[in-house]
């Protein structure tokens, strides 16, 4: 999903314990893998690769006057003896087919190339701190260290390799005081959205006894005073701002303001560097359809006063000093920027700063006195320099055809940092001053590869309706269109993201080994503005499926590839999306990977923070959304007979923001219908979820490696040397 969906304001195994129980699951079957690695072909069943079986209990239901069955309800139960029992037997037949293929160990030397190198990442600066995340090539974790001074030394702040013994615990950084001296940052377990906040004297490299609980946190913010700091959680009744006391125990902590917003709301917040005012942003729900903002005055201990509540549009607000900057997409499809005065904060009195233009201003920072606009343009990022008049003062534009990361920074320091990469160039970031243009590298990852080996470039086609879509190819220089390329296509196509041409390990092996890498740019999306989102949404959901299933078809009649040699893959909604092209034209392909996804439409609303998402898709509790829910839900859309392609679902219980019942059930149901000998397989694991950004290393490598082996089996590709 988009990082609104989870309630971190700002974004972001097979572990030992795993690995035990996945060898005790598969032992009864590792006699059989020695004999017959590929018995049956590719895809193909043999006796040592017998489907589980699951048990079909059919619910019959009436939803809006529909009857609705659903054969493997019970599935729902996580942690129910039958559906543990199911989930060991599950891996234990996918272990059966993907631990015997030839190729798994070479493939894992490719990835630990592109993925173990020397990783740092863009820094936060406070009063000649940097504080930041990095990786050493021997590390498993990233490593929060502080460099005090620009030519300082690097000193670790905190570890998490000692936090887990199978090393599920990784960091995130919430806030930092405004002389560098205090560190708020969290732990999270496995893959899951909850958080743990921790407070670290940095000085004196000691942890405040503060003991906060496992939850949902959004925005931390500490006070200049460094006495208090203001929070936002997630609690069962919806969003809430706490006030905390530094050294007062957190379950005294003061409810200041969200009484009444539901779940389907978040809570964010923001201090004026000197602490004066305090900014609140209320999300509704996850597909910038409105949200209000207030302020309070802290310094007069005043009122928590409304500047936007009534108003059906999305704004995202800024401090610059005293003055609020807001981008909006109110009277304003692709955005704009306008100014709000405390001194005169009605809608009436604002000043448009920045119009909006041709270009989609994806998201804007302030830093130096400066605005620093981030653009698209025909899905090419381009960055802007704006004074507080609108002026534009100079452009920094992308070295190539990739994507440029917005500048960060703070408005009383002209100093600010963005990054760039491409799908054939790893991440590099600069250092940039505001002031003068003036800019030098940060960090730049060694990693072993060639950009002048590889193409990549933009084309266009027609979806079903003639809408021209935009996607990015990327492929071995010299490719031959001769139609038997094997292709990875993806997609996202939702929630006004952008699917940009980011670097990707898995990326940059599919394309090493052959393989022409595809990133389509399907409306749901933001690349185009609100127009081309909305036309991806709700009832209009179809048109995403439409032109994903579009690109597959013009890469067939372009001759870069065939059905036999065309693989998808997609997570979260792109799971969804996945799901859809799979049932909707199975033929098309030869094999999906499916992760983390949303496949029964019908009931997703009911399961964890789902209810954040109806704005984007509608729910069933609404008879008239229901009726196009039920026209694409995939998992009401299998067919039994039907020739399915070979699927690999993968989820796992630390999954706390797309329930992994999904991709259980969809498994147990694909495996009973499909009228192929390709095999429906799940990967599920007891430590994983949605937020893989703190996996560690060598799982992030045993899992690449496992769904490349999956897909170049299927697709008949073999490694490279």
């Amino acid at each position: 999903m988009n990082p609104r969906e989870t309630y971190q304001a700002f974004p972001l195994k097979v572990h030992l314990t795993a690995i035990v129980n996945r060898l005790r699951a598969t032992a009864l079957v590792a006699l059989a893998l020695i004999c017959s690695a590929f018995a049956g072909g590719p895809g193909g069943e043999s006796a040592s690769h017998v489907v589980p079986k699951t048990q079909a209990i059919e619910v019959k239901e009436m939803v809006q006057g529909i009857e609705i069955v659903d054969p493997y309800r019970w599935l729902e139960d996580q942690e129910s003896p039958q559906t543990r029992a199911w989930i060991a037997e599950q891996n234990a037949y996918t272990d059966s087919w993907l631990n015997a293929l030839p190729g798994r160990e070479k493939l894992k030397e490719q990835l630990a190339a592109l993925i173990k190198p020397d990783f740092l990442n863009t820094p936060i600066m406070r009063n000649g701190r940097y504080f930041f995340f990095r990786r050493k090539a021997g590390q498993d974790l990233s490593i929060i260290y502080l460099r005090k001074g620009l030519q300082g030394r690097d000193e670790v702040l905190v570890d998490p390799h000692s936090m887990s013994a199978d090393h599920s615990v990784s960091l995130q950084i919430n806030d930092t005081s405004l002389d560098g001296s205090l560190l708020v940052y969290s732990t999270r377990q496995g893959g899951e959205d909850e958080l743990v906040p921790h407070i670290l004297d940095v000085d004196k490299r000691t942890e405040l006894a503060d003991d906060f609980p496992r939850a949902r946190y959004g925005r931390i913010c500490l006070l200049p005073g460094k006495s208090a700091m203001y929070f936002s959680r997630m609690t069962r009744e919806g969003p809430r701002l706490y006030l905390h006391k530094l050294g007062q125990d957190p379950a005294k902590d003061e409810e200041v303001f969200g009484k009444g917003y539901g779940s389907d709301k978040q809570i964010g917040c923001e201090l004026t560097e000197d602490g004066k005012y305090l900014l609140l942003a209320v999300d509704y729900g996850s597909s910038d359809i409105r949200s209000d903002v207030f302020v309070e005055n802290l310094t007069e201990k005043g009122p928590i006063t409304p500047l936007v509540n009534d108003i059906a549009a999305f704004f995202q607000p800024i401090w610059g000093g005293h003055k609020i900057y807001m981008r909006t997409n109110w009277k304003a499809p692709k955005w704009r920027i306008v100014e709000v005065n405390l001194e005169n904060p009605a809608p009436e009195h604002w000043r448009e700063v920045i119009p909006e233009s041709d270009a989609v201003l994806e998201n804007f920072n302030l830093a130096g006195g400066k605005i620093a606009a981030h653009y698209t343009q025909n899905v090419v990022s381009q960055v802007k320099i704006f004074n507080t008049e609108g002026k534009l003062l100079r452009e920094v534009k992308p070295p190539a055809l990739g994507n440029l990361g917005g500048l960060f920074g703070r408005w009383s320091s002209s100093e600010t940092f963005y990054a760039f990469s491409s799908f054939n160039a790893p991440p590099t970031i600069y250092r940039y001053d505001v002031a003068t243009g003036k800019q030098s590298v940060w960090s730049k990852r060694k990693i072993p590869i060639d950009p002048n080996k590889f193409e990549v470039k933009q084309v266009w086609y027609p979806s079903k309706d003639g809408t021209k879509i935009p996607m990015f190819l990327a492929h071995a220089k010299g490719l031959k269109l001769d139609g038997t390329n094997p292709t990875l296509l993806t997609g996202y196509g939702g929630f006004n993201v952008s699917s940009a041409p980011n670097f990707s390990a898995l990326a940059a092996a599919w394309m090493a080994n052959g393989g022409v890498y595809a990133l389509a740019n399907l409306r749901g999306g933001g690349e185009f503005g609100e127009a081309w989102h909305h036309a991806g949404m709700l009832g209009k959901k179809q048109n995403v499926f439409d032109d994903f299933i579009a690109a597959a078809e013009w890469l067939i009649a372009g001759k870069y590839t065939n059905p036999n040699r065309l693989a998808i893959y997609g997570g979260s909604n792109g799971g969804l999306l996945v799901g859809a092209a799979i049932t909707q034209r199975p033929e098309l392909f030869a094999a999906a990977i499916c992760r983390y996804p949303l496949l029964d439409m019908v009931r997703y609303q009911k399961f964890l923070v789902a209810k954040y998402w109806v704005d984007e898709y509608g729910s069933s509790d609404n008879a008239e959304q229901l009726k196009y829910i039920l026209s694409y839900s995939p998992y009401q859309h299998v067919k039994t007979g039907t020739k399915y392609p070979a699927v690999f679902f993968i989820t796992g219980d630390s999954d706390t923001r797309v329930a992994p019942l999904h991709a259980r059930k969809m498994t147990a149901l694909m495996q009973a219908s499909t009228g192929s000998d390709k095999p429906i397989m799940i990967r599920y694991e007891t430590k994983t979820g949605h937020s893989s950004g703190g996996l560690p290393v060598t799982l992030q490598i045993d899992n690449m490696a496992e769904e490349l082996s999956f897909l170049m089996w299927q697709l008949g590709m073999k490694t490279s040397n």
